[in-house]
This record gives C-alpha cells, sequence and structure tokens, in this order.
C-alpha cells in the first residue's frame, strides 16, 4: 500500500488548519504561563489515555487509571487497564525527552517495546590507557576464583549440551512464536518505512498540516498490528517538536472523541483530512475550558489557605489535587507524608468532593 499525497485538495484544508493551529497555540501560551503548568499536563496524560482507549473501542474508567498508576488498584487490572497505562507511560517518556526524541531510530524503538541493541547491549567505550589502567589494576588474588568459576561453567555447559538433543528447531523470537497472536505477513518495519517515506514527502507543507497527514497515513497504513495509538502520539510530538505546541503534548485523542467516527473514517482523503484538523481543534478547546475549570478551582482552595501556618501541608495537596482526577487517602498518605486519618481531614478542609460513596478506601476529586 501506498499513501499519496498528491491527490490532496490542499485549498480546502487551509482554513481547518489555521483555526486548529490558533487554538493549539492559544492553549500552549496559557499552558506557559500557567501556576498550575505540571499539574494541568500531567492530568492531561491521564485525559488522553483514556480518550486513546474509547477512540480504539476500549471503555477505561479515569478513577481506576489514577489508582493503578499510583500502585493501588481496588481490583485485578484488565488487558485494557494496561493498554492504557502503556499510553500514559508513553506520554511521559515522549515529555521528558527532547522535541525531536520520538523520531529517533532509539526513540521508536523504545515507544515500539522493542529493546534497543545499540543502548543496552554495547557496553561503554574506553580509550587504550585506560583499558590498561584497569587490567594492571585488577587483583591477582582473584584469579583463582575466576579460574574456578570458568571450570564450573564449562562442566555446565557440557552437561546441558549432553542433555540436549542435536535436532532441536532453532529459538525463535517472541513475536514470530506467536502466529496466532501476530499475523506473519504483517511486516512492520516495512509499513514503517513507507510512512516515513510520507514524512518525508510532505516536507514542504505547514506543521499542522503535516501533522495531519502524518496520522492519516499512520491510520491508513496501519504501521503497527497492535498499537493503534502510537500515531496519535507521534502525531502531538511532531507538533511539539515543529513548535506549534513546545510547552505541552497536545491530547490530540480527547479531540477525536468529539468528531463522529464516520467523519474519521470517510473513504474521501481530503474529508478525513479536515475531520482530524476539526479534531485538533476540539482538543484544544477541551484543554482550554478544562484548564480555565482547574483555575477556578485552584483559587478557590488556595484562599482556605489564608493564615495557615508555614508547615501546613494543605498546599501540597491542592497541587496533588490539581494533578490527578481524583486522590484516595492512601495517595495523599504516599505523596504528604501524612497518617491515614490527617489525609481525611485535610480533604475535608477543601470540601473536595468524595467519588466513591463508601466510607472505607475513598477518593476525593475536585468540585
Amino acid at each position: 500500500m501506498i499513501y499519496d499525497i498528491s491527490d490532496i485538495q490542499i485549498e480546502k484544508l487551509l482554513i481547518a488548519a489555521a483555526r486548529a493551529g490558533e487554538a493549539l497555540a492559544r492553549l500552549d501560551e496559557r499552558i506557559d504561563r500557567s501556576p498550575m503548568k505540571h499539574g494541568f499536563i500531567e492530568r492531561q496524560d491521564f485525559t488522553d489515555a483514556v480518550s486513546s482507549m474509547w477512540v480504539d473501542g476500549e471503555l477505561v474508567h479515569m478513577e481506576d487509571l489514577v489508582l493503578h498508576d499510583a500502585h493501588m488498584d481496588v481490583r485485578a487490572p484488565t488487558h485494557e487497564m494496561t493498554a492504557a497505562h502503556r499510553i500514559l507511560r508513553a506520554r511521559r517518556l515522549i515529555f521528558a525527552n527532547a522535541g525531536g526524541w520520538a523520531f529517533s531510530a532509539a526513540g521508536l524503538s523504545k515507544l515500539r517495546g522493542r529493546t534497543s541493541i545499540v543502548e543496552e547491549a554495547a557496553p561503554p567505550r574506553q580509550t587504550h590507557d585506560q583499558a590498561d589502567a584497569a587490567a594492571a589494576d585488577r587483583d591477582a588474588s582473584l584469579e583463582g576464583a575466576f579460574s574456578e568459576l570458568d571450570a564450573l561453567l564449562a562442566r555446565t555447559a557440557a552437561t546441558l549440551d549432553a542433555m540436549t538433543t542435536t535436532n532441536r528447531p532453532p529459538m525463535m523470537h517472541r513475536e514470530e512464536s506467536h502466529a496466532i497472536i501476530n499475523e506473519p505477513d504483517w511486516d512492520e518495519d516495512e509499513r514503517l518505512k513507507e510512512w516515513w517515506g510520507v514524512h518525508a514527502r510532505s516536507e514542504e507543507l505547514p506543521p499542522i498540516l503535516r501533522t495531519a497527514i502524518l496520522l492519516d497515513a499512520w491510520n491508513m497504513i496501519e504501521v503497527l498490528q497492535r498499537s493503534p495509538w502510537l500515531g496519535r502520539l507521534l502525531a502531538a510530538a511532531f507538533l511539539r517538536d515543529s513548535a506549534v505546541t513546545p510547552d505541552h503534548l497536545p491530547a490530540l485523542s480527547a479531540g477525536l472523541r468529539a468528531v463522529p467516527r464516520e467523519r474519521r473514517h470517510v473513504r474521501n482523503q481530503t474529508q478525513r483530512l479536515v475531520a482530524l484538523l476539526d479534531s485538533f481543534y476540539e482538543a484544544a478547546q477541551a484543554g482550554l475550558k478544562e484548564h480555565d475549570r482547574l483555575a477556578h478551582a485552584r483559587e478557590r482552595m488556595m484562599r482556605k489557605l489564608a493564615g495557615r501556618r508555614s508547615s501546613s501541608r494543605l498546599p501540597n495537596l491542592v497541587d496533588l489535587v490539581v494533578s490527578r482526577p481524583v486522590v484516595s487517602a492512601a495517595m495523599i498518605v504516599k505523596e504528604l507524608g501524612t497518617t491515614p486519618q490527617g489525609a481525611i481531614g485535610l480533604a475535608n478542609q477543601l470540601e473536595l468532593r468524595e467519588v466513591t460513596g463508601r466510607g472505607r478506601f475513598r477518593a476525593w476529586g475536585m468540585l
């Protein structure tokens, strides 16, 4: 399959692209100037992970994901929960590194879940002088012990060779050994190479329009067999790398939820791109509304800090509540170092909303 960009009607995309780019830039500017910047970014990670699972047809509750991330599950985690947490960790990994890291060989290998042989297997290089000095400093008294260890390893290897049949089949790669789970004819490397070709052919286009094309190409080529969500994260990483949103990683999946599925999967290529650009705009608008809501709630909680002692833990609790959709008593104890009863008392002072309806194992969120 070859993704052709020559048939795209660029003139029909300019208005949607300009609107989406302006909204994303406005959101990024507001986040950069916000006193709760880091907390809002952490909350957006949870929102995007849950929304990404929704786009792929899976339902994960926000509260369960927060508790799972804090290693405080109230029930055994499901496969969907594990996948959502992987998306969450991938977003954090992308944002923690430089802008172009996600598109490097090491970054793609890490995000795809493959071991980077170059990074992990290769030992650090030494100069000849360093190697000679290290060899000279080696303790001669250990040579006898190492000789005995080598002899033991040799005897063990000989025993294992004698127990193993000579006609055993060769070892297979972990993914190749499960043909029922992974389709053998699905060449991810070849599909990724084709997607990189689209990346190279679209260099002349504006960043916001190019991002929509890259995301649509990822969906049409179906690069990864079991991780379709990675294309959305790479699109967000591209917006950050191209200076459209340098201060945050956009929650694009949250915008996709606001666009009907029929528009996102229409056969016409130009109409699909318009739908993606509209989803970028919806993601920015949702982020602006959420930021304003959190800012208002934070200001209301900060008023309760007037006259408090300087050693009060309430300011730390405010920051924790802003950065998490829900907080449990155990999370407050872990982050603030209080007792369980003290955590409940602090939560009551801020007048947080109790979300579980239980008397024990309670959790709270902002109104």
